[in-house]
């Protein structure tokens, strides 16, 4: 975690066939998405992967939350026939509905390092009320009603309206470093 007042719930980590991604830039969000991004849950994507024959291993990061300037480590298992890519997502607390993703990125032969983004799901209002936000600092109830922005795109980090002061949750991307 490269942020400084953010932290990650746990992360879904799959390698996968080339022919699905966790989500499109640009797109309405998959529910699966939504749910990860709004309260961290990561079973509906676990699910949806398992469910397309196309996902090869699905692993989750334990220990609870992922603090900032700490790390976890996943195994994975990859399968060089086709089941060749790696993604991950895990929610941003505290947002309304921002997420840090890998999105099907080819998987290296040999040990590689990258860096990983925070994305706006779309799918919940980034009004930065505590009401509306799940996790230890704000308490606040996850998943709400209906669409926001109704598209993923490059999260633009916490302004500072609503309940969160920007001198303290704000970020800029890269927001994870992956190796």
């Amino acid at each position: 975690n490269l942020t400084s007042g953010q932290y990650f719930t746990p992360l879904i980590v799959a390698t996968h066939h080339r022919h699905i991604a966790m989500f499109e830039l640009g797109a309405e969000p998959s529910d699966a998405l939504s749910k990860i991004a709004e309260g961290g849950a990561t079973d509906d994507m676990a699910m949806a992967l398992a469910d397309s024959g196309l996902g090869y291993d699905i692993q989750f990061s334990t220990d609870g939350l992922i603090g900032p300037g700490e790390s976890r480590m996943v195994t994975i298992d990859t399968n060089l026939r086709g089941y060749n890519r790696l993604s991950l997502a895990g929610m941003l607390l505290p947002t309304n509905d921002t997420f840090v993703a890998v999105n099907s990125m080819p998987l290296p032969k040999r040990s590689s390092h990258g860096l990983a983004l925070a994305y706006d799901a779309g799918s919940e209002m980034n009004d930065e009320l505590c009401a509306n936000i799940p996790g230890p600092h704000c308490g606040g109830t996850p998943f709400s009603a209906g669409l926001a922005e109704g598209f993923v795109h490059i999260s633009r980090g916490i302004s500072g309206e609503g309940d969160l002061p920007a001198s303290a949750y704000d970020w800029r991307n890269p927001v994870a470093h992956i190796s």
